[in-house]
């Protein structure tokens, strides 16, 4: 005999379906790029209507600049999380490069590629590219100051040796795309030998094989 027992659908709150949304572009975003991310896709990849995904976000600009903002502050959390109540700067600014590599860091260093490229056309992804920039600028150079503060570093201008970091590290990350599997290790670590050079950190301080990278608050 047939159960007489119907299940209700639960409907899902604004805000839970709106941050579903944004979970499935920002995972397009990182696969297959930042022109992959249209309202059409994204209904796809969740099973719903195009409508939908438009009731949340009219124009798919929108959705491309929220995507990319939600992949790269996950991505600022996890090299830099904001939170170091454990270990030292020093520390932290290493466990910062040993994260900063490998095949995952290729992943969010393409998008970023691919999010200036098509930020000279989209006002909206423009606005959200210099946001994270300036977010990844406040995170590092809080963190150099601190170091000051600690008597670990040593510079004038925390604000200046972070730009000086960070250049290298795009500098390193638009070659993403290529093959970088016989570029020297002087090149690889040249973001930490900048770093340990400019905050007056011995040669290796941040680049030690026995770094505690295990034992991080992130893992």
């Amino acid at each position: 005999m047939p159960s007489s027992v119907q299940h209700k659908r639960i409907r899902k709150t604004p805000a839970a379906r709106r941050a579903e949304i944004v979970d499935a572009a920002a995972a397009v975003a990182l696969a297959e790029g930042l022109e992959c991310v249209t309202l059409r896709r994204i209904g796809e990849e969740l099973g719903v209507r195009p409508g939908l995904i438009s009731h949340y976000f009219p124009s798919a600009d929108d959705l491309v600049a929220e995507a990319f903002g939600s992949a790269s502050s996950a991505e600022l959390d996890s090299l830099l999380p904001a939170e170091r109540a454990q270990a030292t700067p020093t520390l932290h600014l290493g466990w910062f490069f040993a994260r900063a590599k490998g095949s995952p860091y290729d992943n969010i260093s393409r998008l970023w590629i691919n999010a200036r490229h098509l930020s000279r056309y989209r006002p909206v992804l423009r606005d959200r590219v210099a946001e994270q920039e300036a977010a990844w600028r406040e995170r590092l150079t809080d963190l150099i100051r601190q170091g000051v503060d600690r008597g670990e570093f040593h510079t004038d201008d925390p604000y200046v040796t972070t730009i000086q970091i960070l250049v290298v590290l795009d500098g390193l990350g638009a070659h993403a795309n290529t093959d970088t599997s016989s570029r020297p290790a002087a090149v690889s670590r040249m973001a930490a030998t900048t770093a340990e050079r400019e905050l007056g950190l011995p040669h290796g301080t941040l680049t030690r094989p026995d770094a505690p990278l295990a034992a991080s608050p992130t893992g």
